[in-house]
């Protein structure tokens, strides 16, 4: 089996196979791959928490980095890996660490839907207003989605930014405004968003609105 295949088997949980190769091997646990990714980047994101833990009992850094500045917990929480998640918080990973793009954890689970673990990182102190470098917050990732769940969790936390504006001017109501997420641009006007505010492009979330939609905000705002 070449070194490549033990990533590939790392990914695939086959906890007994990747042990074997250790044995053999103790210097796979830091070799990486060509993107930078070690065993347990792969193992989090196959969401094996059994050979994550493993991993680290080994000496793993838990926050090890890839070439694009993702830790375990980053992979894992993107493919809303619940249980792999809840371990490495556990074990001390930087909820807030962020990629190269200035992403969180926090970012991926809002934009891929993961509601329990959206749960896990808030309840782990996850900055939810945190910005990456277009300047777009969970929220913004969450309301241009429309994942309603999670929408409804940020908004009940403190520090929570309900009018952020990314680097093109928008908040999160612009945004689920322009791709027509009714319930979730309800739930932001109630949560006290602003239908002023004027992206770059001198456009209010109003502007953006179907008929029905900007009808539904103004009588909510009003």
């Amino acid at each position: 089996m070449s070194i490549g295949s033990v990533y590939e088997t790392a990914y695939r949980g086959d906890f007994n196979q990747v042990k074997v190769k250790i044995d053999a091997d103790s210097s796979l646990i830091s070799t990486p791959d060509e993107n930078k990714r070690l065993l347990i980047h792969w193992a989090a994101l196959g969401g094996n928490e059994n050979l994550v833990d493993y991993l680290l009992d080994l000496g793993s850094v838990v926050d090890a980095l890839d070439d694009t500045n993702s830790t375990p917990l980053i992979l894992a929480a993107s493919a809303g890996r619940l249980e792999v998640v809840r371990l490495l918080i556990g074990k001390g990973a930087n909820v807030n660490h962020k990629t190269s793009r200035g992403q969180t954890s926090l970012h991926y689970a809002c934009s891929k839907g993961h509601r329990e673990v959206v749960k896990l990182l808030i309840e782990a102190d996850a900055i939810v207003s945190e910005a990456d470098v277009l300047g777009a917050t969970p929220l913004h990732r969450a309301a241009a989605q429309g994942r309603m769940e999670i929408v409804e969790m940020l908004t009940k936390c403190p520090h929570f930014k309900v009018d952020a504006c990314d680097s093109t001017g928008n908040t999160a109501l612009h945004l689920s405004c322009e791709e027509d997420r009714e319930a979730v641009a309800c739930l932001l006007v109630k949560a006290g968003a602003s239908l002023e505010i004027q992206n770059k492009e001198k456009k209010t979330p109003l502007d953006l609105c179907s008929n029905k939609l900007r009808q539904l905000l103004i009588n909510l705002s009003s």
